[in-house]
């Protein structure tokens, strides 16, 4: 599939143009293996069905020579009549008619046949169409009219989806994470029904967004979040560099990295809801000047200016509401950790707060609030885990990211990390 490609001509606006399209001649398409010759007929459902039965009667010629041949010709095989069977084109089975060769040890298979008839009956077009809200009751009129389609009732649509998605599970499930050099975690829940998926997506040196992995937890609780990090590392996750864990202030979630990490990781609590969980306990008409106060505060570029700010704003609230003041107060240092590293000014607009992760959340929501119904377990773990994979390769590096090296820098510093000083001098 060519390329998207953005331009943008002088004195006009930007467009969205396909890149130059690719003209495959006949001579490159001879000289291809069978798995290419497969794959390129496959692109084009009415003009694949001629090439099909081409590439079926060339393996038959070779077996069992013309059609009509003389008999003393030396020729071991011979044609037999013609079966029922069917191959895959653009996500569909279609019906054909395959010739049938014989030889002195019986009924011969072809390889050409073979290969257009193998495979996952669902193609990567059938399984987005489903992920992305084309119910499988509706798929049939969906689906490319081609006459002749077989295989596009709701059920087997239904049972092909579930296999695939199955597959997609088991390679998020499974990925190795030994290969990404991540520096912060961001982790955050979505909720299912009566149920909640913790996600944690990494962040990393480079900038890029990786989805780790995810739990199923009816709450925030450590002993969850304890194993569920635990696991991550027993997949790969190195963290022996130090880590920063941002998270939206729940305990439990707090907890579990601290049993999780130990001393390897520091915590960055949401701004945005530590200043939201203040807010709510004071009159309305008064939330929208404390919201103002405690975003400029926090907005402080440096530790000593954001947190003498923080603290007036403790000791007025203490005056007018004393819940609010508390509210403040639990915490309120693991709010200004990206300020204390001394890398607030490049890398809060990213990690500051829980935003990255909501956004993501966001978009699975688009794809799995279209399911009307939730089944069971496997159902959640299948469609939550296809659309993070979906998503994933549309995520942009983190704004700031350049600056990334420089957070790990202060991670091994005030985490007092023992490495070698070549990785140290990398990281600066």
């Amino acid at each position: 599939m060519p390329s998207i490609q953005r331009v943008r001509p002088a004195g006009k606006r930007k467009k969205k143009v396909l890149g130059p399209a690719r003209t495959l001649g006949r001579d490159q398409f001879e000289a291809m293996d069978l798995n290419g010759r497969v794959e390129a007929i496959r692109s084009l459902t009415q003009i694949g069905l001629m090439h099909v039965a081409e590439e079926i009667d060339r393996d038959v010629l070779e077996l069992a020579g013309p059609r009509y041949r003389r008999k003393g010709e030396d020729f071991a095989y011979r044609r037999h009549g013609t079966n029922p069977g069917s191959v895959r084109l653009a996500g569909q089975r279609m019906a054909v008619r395959v010739p049938r060769v014989r030889g002195p040890e019986g009924e011969v298979q072809l390889p050409s046949y073979e290969a257009f008839h193998s495979g996952t009956e669902f193609s990567e077009a059938g399984f987005r169409r489903v992920l992305y809200g084309v119910s499988c009751r509706n798929y049939e009129a969906a689906a490319e009219a081609v006459p002749g389609a077989i295989g596009l009732s709701s059920s087997t649509v239904s049972r092909q989806f579930k296999e695939v998605s199955k597959a997609r599970l088991k390679e998020f499930q499974e990925r190795d994470l030994s290969g990404f050099d991540v520096v912060s975690i961001v982790m955050d829940g979505k909720s299912f029904a009566d149920d909640e998926m913790v996600l944690a997506v990494g962040v990393t040196e480079s900038g890029e967004k990786v989805m780790l992995g995810f739990v199923q937890t009816a709450t925030e609780n450590s002993p969850v979040i304890k194993a569920f990090l635990r696991s991550l590392v027993d997949r790969g996750l190195d963290v022996s560099q130090g880590v920063l864990v941002v998270i939206d202030g729940s305990t439990g979630f707090r907890a579990g990295v601290r049993q999780a990490f130990k001393k390897v990781a520091l915590v960055q609590r949401c701004q945005w809801h530590k200043r939201e969980n203040v807010v709510k306990h004071v009159a309305k008409c008064e939330q929208a000047h404390w919201r103002k106060r405690l975003q400029r505060a926090y907005e402080r570029p440096t530790y000593a200016e954001a947190m003498r700010e923080l603290k007036k704003i403790h000791r007025e609230l203490l005056e007018i509401n004393i819940s609010a003041a508390r509210s403040l107060e639990e915490g309120l240092e693991e709010t200004l950790t990206l300020h204390r590293l001394g890398v607030f000014a490049q890398l809060g607009i990213s990690l500051k707060t829980s935003n990255c992760i909501e956004s993501i959340n966001s978009m699975a929501e688009g794809i799995c609030g279209k399911v009307d119904r939730w089944r069971n377990s496997d159902q959640k773990h299948r469609w939550f885990a296809a659309a993070l994979l979906d998503i994933e390769p549309r995520l942009r590096r983190v704004r700031g990211y350049r600056h990334l090296p420089k957070l790990r820098a202060a991670l091994i510093r005030e985490l007092r990390i023992k490495v070698d000083d070549v990785t140290i001098s990398k990281a600066a």
